[in-house]
């Protein structure tokens, strides 16, 4: 994989608010990369991570963006989305290309770990799991454990996954774009229910407010610096699980520093694909992602829901 240059300029973006950075006053930047002629492999993958996340952070050179998510002596944690094996999943290849670029940043390979909720999952994912030293650590949540206090707030109380809340200074989230039969979609928000040990509590009323509210915990709030979500291959029907006859070559990745400005964004794609193709739009199934709304509300200020409020950079 080829690397990537930067000037050497050293001004970081720092204006943020709970984790969500705003490009341009009172909007939120979400960046859309595509190659729809090219093949999903790393050298075209990696491309497009480098243009999205660029575009994202607002800055002319890819390492000058990468240098401002994780900073040399921290450990970053990559959350990854691997419950529905190697078809719907985290692209391996992405999780690899986000790997290099954070070890062209200066991060070493044994400050960078891969984690997900189960190491079964990961496994089945395609990812080599354990913990080598001097290389990339791959664990499960049942393998690192949890703390034995609750992380509580709103209607959520949680034990917190350790690799989150002890071994990681900085997480970039990496979902995957695609429909979900219970809470509408799942994309940036929605994957930190891999975090907590009950999500299964969760789901009701179609996650309202319980999605905003595990994000809401301050590691995970305090801790998410950044989201790229895998959109090679998004579900448009039929998720969380794996059903390849609804998932289309959109091939492509969107990034943003406000997770909720990239659910909304999702979200309308997804809506898009669905009456394109004569689906119903999720209001009318009963399963309007409403948390999306609520975490951009007064209480949460997690993010941008409204259109009005975010800049969408197709790169």
């Amino acid at each position: 994989m080829q690397s990537i240059n930067g000037s050497s300029r050293r001004s970081l973006l720092r204006a943020c608010v709970g984790g969500a950075c705003f490009s341009l006053p009172g909007k939120s930047r979400v960046a859309i990369a595509r190659n729809p002629a090219a093949p999903p492999d790393a050298s075209h993958l990696a491309a497009l991570v480098d243009r999205a996340v660029a575009a994202a952070c607002n800055r002319d050179a890819p390492l000058e963006a990468w240098k401002s998510i994780a900073h040399p002596g921290e450990t970053v944690g990559l959350k990854v989305n691997c419950l529905s094996g190697k078809g719907g999943s985290t692209s391996i290849a992405l999780v690899e290309a986000v790997c290099e670029r954070l070890q062209q940043a200066g991060i070493p390979p044994r400050n960078i770990v891969i984690w997900d909720r189960l190491t079964s999952d990961l496994e089945e994912a395609g990812h080599r799991t354990g913990a080598r030293k001097d290389r990339i650590r791959c664990l499960g949540n049942d393998e690192a454990g949890y703390e034995s206090e609750l992380a509580v707030f709103g209607s959520v109380g949680s034990l917190l996954s350790n690799t989150l809340t002890r071994t990681c200074d900085a997480v970039i989230n990496l979902p995957v774009l695609k429909d979900h039969g219970i809470v509408g979609v799942t994309m940036a928000l929605k994957n930190l229910f891999g975090a907590i040990h009950n999500p299964n509590k969760y789901h009701l009323n179609g996650g309202d407010p319980y999605v905003a509210d595990v994000y809401m915990l301050p590691p995970i709030r305090q801790k998410v610096r950044l989201t790229i979500c895998d959109a090679l291959a998004p579900q448009y029907e039929g998720g969380p699980s794996y059903m390849p006859q609804w998932v289309w070559p959109y091939r492509g990745v969107l990034a943003s520093r406000d997770p909720v400005a990239l659910d909304a964004t999702g979200w309308r794609i997804i809506e898009r694909k669905r009456a394109e193709l004569g689906l119903k739009p999720l209001g009318e199934m009963k399963r309007e992602p409403l948390y999306i709304a609520r975490a951009a509300d007064a209480r949460h200020r997690i993010g941008a829901n409204d259109p009005a409020s975010i800049e969408i950079l197709e790169v």
